[in-house]
Formats: structure tokens, sequence, C-alpha cells
């Protein structure tokens, strides 16, 4: 099974799409044991950092991100779901998250147009398998106005300028978190879900 969490927010239905698309059968779901089960876990990232932490809490579902995380076991997580995975963020007046790595989340510059919104490139900093058929500086969809700043610059896997140069995309063992949004980044968006549930199912 391939498992959506539903936290209550939106863009369900294109990442379900996305999934679809690449030759796998979603399944939208809350249910903790579900989400344990499921050969992989897709956290769809659309909202503010604070109100996913507390609808986590209220659904019972933050130990078992955590013990999914620590298990090894196949997990996408994007946008908002990248920047939970830190220590806290600076969005909601410093707002505690996830903790499973050490680092901050931080706002954008404000001399900046916030939030970020559109195509930009991802530099691939490691080689891995969930780049494959992917070119180096392929174009991404974002939509942002936070960027995690991890102090293990080992987890990075590709960065991103905008005015500055922040981190975009994170693997660890089989944790894959980015901060755009594949489901709306076209072909390339598509292989990056293929690539990743692929490997999945191969028990990589």
């Amino acid at each position: 099974m391939i498992a959506i969490i539903d936290y209550g927010a939106g863009n369900l239905r294109s990442v379900a799409n996305a999934v679809r698309k690449v030759g796998y059968r979603p399944e939208i779901t809350k249910n903790p044991q579900d989400i344990l089960d499921a050969t992989a876990v897709v956290f769809p990232g659309v909202g503010a950092a604070p109100d996913t932490m507390d609808s986590l809490q209220s659904l019972h579902l933050i130990d078992v991100i955590k013990q999914r995380i620590h298990q090894k076991k196949p997990l996408l997580s994007i946008c908002i779901g990248l920047q939970i995975l830190f220590s806290q963020t600076e969005e909601g007046d410093c707002h505690k998250c996830l903790g499973i790595f050490p680092g901050d989340v931080k706002k954008l510059p404000p001399a900046l147009k916030i939030p970020h919104i559109g195509w930009n490139q991802v530099k691939q900093t490691i080689s891995h398998s969930v780049f494959e058929g992917i070119p180096d500086n392929t174009n991404f969809y974002f939509v942002h106005s936070y960027y995690a700043e991890p102090q293990d610059a080992s987890i990075i896997a590709g960065t991103t300028d905008y005015g500055k140069t922040f981190c975009s995309m994170i693997i660890k063992d089989n944790l894959l978190a980015t901060q755009f949004h594949p489901e709306r980044s076209g072909e390339y968006g598509l292989r990056i879900y293929a690539n990743f549930l692929n490997r999945a199912m191969d028990g990589e």
C-alpha cells in the first residue's frame, strides 16, 4: 500500500494523481496503523508549520511518523513536510517541530519576493537513485516562505538559489524530503515519485 497522510491539509488529490500516474494505487488515510504498515508513505506539503504540527498531534501521528523514520521505512515528505523534520521553525513565533534532524527553519530574506513561487533549479549535491533520469539543475515548482538550515550537511541532496542558496532536498536512509512540489513539477516531478516508489517496492 502507498499511504498518503491526510492531516487536514489540501493537495491530497494532486499527490494521489501523481502516484497513480507512475503506476501505483494510493490510499489517503489518517489511520496510524495504516501509515505504519504501508510499503511507502507520502506526506503532502501544504500549510503552515504550527498548524501542521497541531494537526499531527491531534491525530496522534507524531510518534507514527518518527517511528517510520527511525525504522528506515520509505517516506516522501514534501514542502512543509521537509520543514517540520527539523528542531524548530521561525514560523508562528518559533514553533517546535519533529526534531528528527538538528537545525532551524528560517524565513526567506525580506529583500526577496515572498513567498517564493514558481520554477527554480535544484542542484544535485549527491549521487542517488532518486535522481535517475533527472538532469542536474532541473527546474521544479516551489511555493514557500521558509527554508530549512540543517546542521548536518551530509543529509542535503539538493540546493536551490533564491537570493541565497538553501537546502531544497534531503535524503537520509529511506527518507526523501523536498522543499519543492514534485506533483506540480511536470515530467521530472513525476520521475521523483517513480524513482522513490520503485525503490520502495524493491525493498531498497
